[in-house]
Parts: C-alpha cells; sequence; structure tokens
C-alpha cells in the first residue's frame, strides 16, 4: 500500500459484518481503497450488520442527507426476556412469562398500535450527544439522563417468524428511530418483555442490500484487480441525492451560482432542495429554492477542473 493517500470520489455500499464498531469498518475500508478522505453515513451497532454506505472525498458533503434519510431493518427478537440496552449485549433487568394468548395474530395486532406517526424516547444506550458525550457512555455509568421524545414514523413490511419466545420482522422506519427502543417498547406492550438478538440493516434512502458488498469480495478483488478494480464498485457522489427533483443550469447560471450566487432557473420546483446539473450529466451539488423562486447553493461539489466562461458584469 502506497504512503500517500488518494483523493476518492463516490459512494461504497459496505455489508458490515457482526462484531466491529461503524468506525472500525470506515477505517479499514479507507485503508483498503487508500483513500485521503472518508466517513460513514449513519452508525451500525456491533451487534448489527448490513448496508453502511461509505462516503469518499466529495461524497462526504452529502452524507447529511442519508444520515436524515429513511432506513430499512430486519430484526429478530426475543420474548419474556427485557435488558436495559434493549439488545442481546445489555444486563437483563426482568424476565417474565409470555402471554397464554401469544400468537401470530396477537402480534399483528400489538404492531398496528405502532404503525405511522409516534413519539420515541430514545435509549440511553444509543449514540445521542449529551454535554459532548454520547448517552451510552452515562449510561455505563449508571447515569439516566432525562431524554425528549422524537416524533419517528414506522411501517411493518411483514413478520418473517413468529414461533415460540422468538419473532422477525421486516420494518421500514423515519430517520431518528432506534429499533431497539422499538423492540423494548413492541415487548412491553406484549407484557413480557422483549430485546433483539439480531439487526440487520436492508436499505438507506434509495440503497438497497442487493447492491453492498462484504470486506470478503472487495479484498479480493483488491487482490486480483488493484485500486482500480475497487473503484468500479464505487456509485457516483450524485448517487445520494437522486430523490430530489433535478434542476439543469445554464452555463451562465451555472457560472455564477458557483460563485455562491443564487440564479433564476426557468420552470424550476417553487420549494425545497433540487440536484443542481450542468448540461445533460455534469453534477454540480445540491441547492435549495428561496421564496423569491431563485435557486440557490448549498452544498456543491468542487469543480476545479470544469471549465466555465467568464461573464460580463
Amino acid at each position: 500500500m502506497m504512503n500517500s493517500r488518494r483523493n476518492v470520489h463516490g459512494i461504497l455500499l459496505l455489508d458490515k459484518p457482526k462484531g466491529i464498531s461503524s468506525n472500525a469498518a470506515l477505517q479499514r475500508v479507507k485503508r483498503l481503497f487508500n483513500a485521503r478522505k472518508a466517513g460513514h453515513s449513519g452508525s451500525l451497532d456491533p451487534i448489527a450488520s448490513g448496508l453502511l454506505p461509505i462516503c469518499f472525498g466529495e461524497a462526504t458533503k452529502f452524507s447529511r442527507f442519508l444520515l436524515e434519510s429513511d432506513k430499512s431493518y430486519q430484526v429478530t427478537a426475543k420474548l419474556g426476556i427485557r435488558t436495559d440496552s434493549g439488545d442481546a449485549e445489555g444486563k437483563i433487568i426482568r424476565q417474565c412469562s409470555l402471554p397464554q394468548n401469544f400468537s401470530i395474530y396477537l402480534l399483528e395486532e400489538i404492531l398496528q398500535q405502532f404503525k405511522g406517526e409516534s413519539f420515541q424516547i430514545p435509549s440511553m444506550y444509543s449514540a445521542i450527544k449529551y454535554q459532548g458525550q454520547p448517552l451510552y457512555k452515562f449510561a455505563r455509568q449508571g447515569v439516566n439522563i432525562e431524554r425528549k421524545p422524537r416524533l419517528i414514523s414506522i411501517a411493518f413490511s411483514k413478520i418473517l417468524e413468529c414461533k415460540e419466545d422468538v419473532f422477525s420482522l421486516e420494518v421500514h422506519v423515519s430517520k431518528g428511530t432506534y429499533i431497539r427502543t422499538l423492540i423494548d417498547d413492541i415487548g412491553e406492550a406484549i407484557g413480557c418483555g422483549a430485546h433483539v438478538t439480531e439487526l440487520r440493516r436492508l436499505g438507506v434512502s434509495n440503497y438497497q442490500a442487493s447492491d453492498m458488498h462484504s470486506f470478503e469480495v472487495l479484498e479480493n478483488i483488491f487482490k486480483e484487480k488493484g485500486i482500480e478494480g475497487l473503484d468500479s464498485y464505487l456509485l457516483p457522489v450524485n448517487s445520494s441525492v437522486q430523490k430530489f427533483p433535478n434542476v439543469t443550469l445554464s452555463e451562465a447560471a451555472a457560472y455564477y451560482l458557483i460563485q455562491g450566487q443564487p440564479v433564476i432557473v426557468p420552470y424550476a420546483p417553487t420549494a425545497g432542495w433540487v440536484c443542481l446539473t450542468l448540461g445533460t450529466n455534469q453534477f454540480l451539488g445540491i441547492g435549495e429554492i428561496l421564496d423569491d423562486g431563485r435557486v440557490a447553493p448549498r452544498r456543491l461539489i468542487c469543480h476545479s477542473s470544469l471549465q466555465l466562461p467568464m461573464q460580463e458584469t
């Protein structure tokens, strides 16, 4: 591996394995690609596996849109045991027998209570910051911090399994939803407690698990084809913001927008975020529609190589 880091731009959909933190996975990928700059967009606990988008270079400017996007998971839970962390790694705080009438039909009925919008109080074993420290550090010290409820939205795709004291679900959730807290709340609603035993992320925004790659695959590609082979697995920077409508700019409009000035664009949307494109395929970044209808630049990629004509003042 070379000593000097490369300027790499794009997004890798990593299949993070269980047993390592998201930051450890990020550092491993960064070394493999010999990348100068990289970041992940939404942590997965060590107990969890699945889709972890890794943003390289200019793509890091748009990682917030992935952090704020909907996500989907497959989760397996064990009934009858409640833990302080909401998962199998936590300390058992209560054990109960299952209700005699527990069945898949009762589970379906309980799940209906959680569908749609509701407020959720985040777990103390979350990475939410309080006075600059993640809450889980306070939790490990036995300190409880008051948390504000968050408005979330939940959609259950289907029940995959419901047998004896175990059930599995596919669930689609809005940003800020904690699956461990959801399972804990479901267990309380059933009346016997529950905790997460398996958690796998299946989707982030428009990215799906079918497109992710494991460390084993990536390392084999590196051995066979080198770094160039790895680069072919990167998605374009603008793939993270394709949910926003596209606005095509003229060269003149692009020139002023790159200088930080809002511009008028015919037939642009009337509100919200937009993707900014020069011509048919030159992605410039993200803009926002102002109240007066102009398009203002918000996140632009570096265009030192972009040749635009000088505009007369």
